[in-house]
Formats: structure tokens, sequence, C-alpha cells
């Protein structure tokens, strides 16, 4: 990975030179710190405004690497995605870092974790969705401001009890990931590929699977197979061909070879299964109120104000109103009027 790279990804003219590729950057919110990052290996003249934004950057790839490290070890939380990507980007060469992602292993954990962040930290926004019903996943993220709010992406932490949501039909809920780490980083990718699947990888999944070419994939097949256990063989192999274009697959051509026999499985699999199961229902949470933080609470409880009326989700942190739309202004009158009944009950 180097800076010509970056310009056909962009698609920058070298001729133009720096400023014109960060100008390209500047397109995508956290993509500018991963060219200045570049910039400065290939010892480009640049003023104090453009250093200090991305010292703030790598400040926060740092922050988060010390939140993982630490809800890790108080809670057993554990980084995927970015975080875990970022670790094979060649030295000085920031990943960009839209959030932290972390995976739970069981509702109990992912509010301890939420308790941890919401007590350290200035969280201002806690959003909660629920996959499924029963048994349901649950995702939380929380936003708290960056150093500077106004130029600088803010802080998104995101947790679930899923570390592979699927599709809500035809792929189901994984949640658990267990494989090397920089097999689940693949894995992982192809999963995002899953959820915008007309849309080509960014550029920064790209410099992520040339990231990943510097590992050892030394079983092929073994790899493969792993994809296709999570489901994700077409996805995995449309990155591949996609990536194919613009880097060197190196040892992930093999993989990209032994995906061929496992595509058309997978998607008959997902034929049959959208056609025999209804999709799978996201409930996505309106905020009510914040309330004190309920320490003895292991998971959230469900509250029924009333026959017809949307259901309320109360969590350690705050309640919400749970429905499929925008709730009505009756609605969150009714809501919170039992919500207040609930706490004289209590």
């Amino acid at each position: 990975m180097n800076t010509a790279l970056l310009y056909r990804l962009l698609d920058a003219d070298p001729a133009a030179g720096p400023a014109e590729l960060l100008h390209r950057a500047r397109a995508g919110r956290d993509l500018p710190h991963l060219v200045l990052s570049a910039l400065v290996r290939d010892g480009v003249r640049m003023g104090e405004p453009a250093r200090a934004e991305l010292r703030r950057a790598r400040d926060r790839v740092a922050q988060y690497a010390r939140l993982a490290a630490g809800l890790a070890r108080s809670t057993g939380v554990r980084a995927i995605r970015g975080l875990p990507l970022a670790g094979y980007y060649p030295d000085g060469l920031l990943r960009p870092l839209d959030g932290l992602d972390l995976v739970a292993p069981d509702e109990a954990a992912l509010w301890q974790a939420v308790i941890r962040l919401v007590t350290d930290h200035p969280v201002e926004r806690i959003d909660v969705s629920l996959l499924g019903e029963r048994p349901h996943h649950t995702a939380v993220t929380l936003h708290w401001p960056a150093e500077d709010p106004l130029v600088d992406p803010w802080y998104r932490v995101h947790l679930t009890t899923a570390a592979l949501p699927g599709d809500g039909s035809g792929v189901p809920v994984r949640p658990y990931l267990a494989a090397d780490e920089h097999v689940e980083c693949l894995i992982a990718l192809a999963e995002s590929c899953l959820r915008r699947p007309s849309q080509p990888p960014c550029p920064v999944t790209l410099l992520d699977i040339a990231a990943l070419t510097g590992r050892p994939f030394s079983e092929p097949a073994e790899t493969a197979a792993v994809l296709a256990a999570y489901r994700l063989a077409p996805e995995a192999a449309t990155l591949l061909d996609h990536a194919a274009g613009h880097v060197p697959l190196g040892p992930l051509a093999a993989v990209r070879a032994e995906l061929d026999p496992e595509l058309a499985p997978e998607r008959r699999r997902r034929a049959e299964a959208a056609t025999a199961a209804r999709r799978l229902p996201t409930r996505h949470g309106t905020l009510l109120r914040r309330t004190v933080i309920r320490h003895a609470w292991d998971e959230a409880r469900f509250l029924v104000p009333s026959s017809g009326t949307p259901l309320l989700l109360l969590t350690p942190v705050a309640d919400y109103l749970l429905a499929p739309a925008p709730p009505t202004s009756t609605a969150r009158t009714v809501a919170l009027q039992a919500l207040h009944h609930w706490d004289n009950l209590c």
C-alpha cells in the first residue's frame, strides 16, 4: 500500500499533486486521515492545521484501542472489524476508523460495557435496536463528541450480541465469530458486502484487502471452507474479484479459487431460506428518557403500557419506545405516562 494506490482508488491525477488527492479524500469523513498519514510518510510538506488534524485522528484510534482493551478485560467484549484490521496496515499508515465495533458474549456483558462507557465518557446519544423477537439480539451504539466536534467525526462505539447479523432473510444471524484474527477480518469484510449487495467496495475496503494480503493464508481450502460455513462465499468471491482489479491478491488468490465450488450451494440455500421463512424483524428504539444507571440490571426489560400501544424497552441506562415507525405524539405521551406509573410502583 502506497500513495500511488491512493491516487488510483480515489481517481485523482498524480500530476495534480497531493492537495488534489486530499481534496478527493474529503468526500469521505475519515479518508482524509488516511491520506494525510500517507503524505507524512512520503515527506510531503504540510502546515500545522493538517498535522493537528492527523494528530487528533491518531489519538482517536489510540483511544479506541485503549477502550477495547479495557472493556475486554472487564466485561469480555472484544473488537471486530475495523480495529483489528487497522493492526495490519503498514507502520505509519492510519486506517480510518469511523467507530469501534465490539461483540459481546451475552446481553449481560453488553450492558456492563455500556454502563462503563456511559460512566467514563460524555455520551450524548445512545441508540438501541433489537434483532429478532424471541429470542432476540441486542445492539447499542453510543456517541460522544470528538476533541473538535465540528471538524472531526464523533466517537462511536457499537456493541452487539450478534457478531454477524446476516441479511434478515436468506443469511441467518451468526452470533459468534471464531477463527484466526486475519480470517475473521476477511469474514467481516465479506459480511459488510452482504448489507450492500449492489454497491462496489469502497476504497477503504480495498485497502483492507491489500493489508490482508500480507497475512499467512497458508491453507486456502480451509479459509474458503470457513467463509462458506459463515454463509459468505458469494460476498467473499465478489469482494476479491473487485480487489483483484486494484491490488495483487497474493495468497488470497488461492482462497478465491477455492471459493468457486461453494457459490452455487450457498445461493441455493439462500433461495430456499427466503421462501421458507419470514424476514427477521429489526426494532429500533426511540429514546424517551435517560435514567440513573441501573447497576443491578444485567438485561433490558419490556413494559407493555396497554393493549394496542407500542412496547417499551427499559434498559440499564435509558428507556425507549419500540415501534416500526417514528411514534406519534400521542404514543409518546402514553409511553411516558406508563413510565411514570411504573416509577411509582417501583
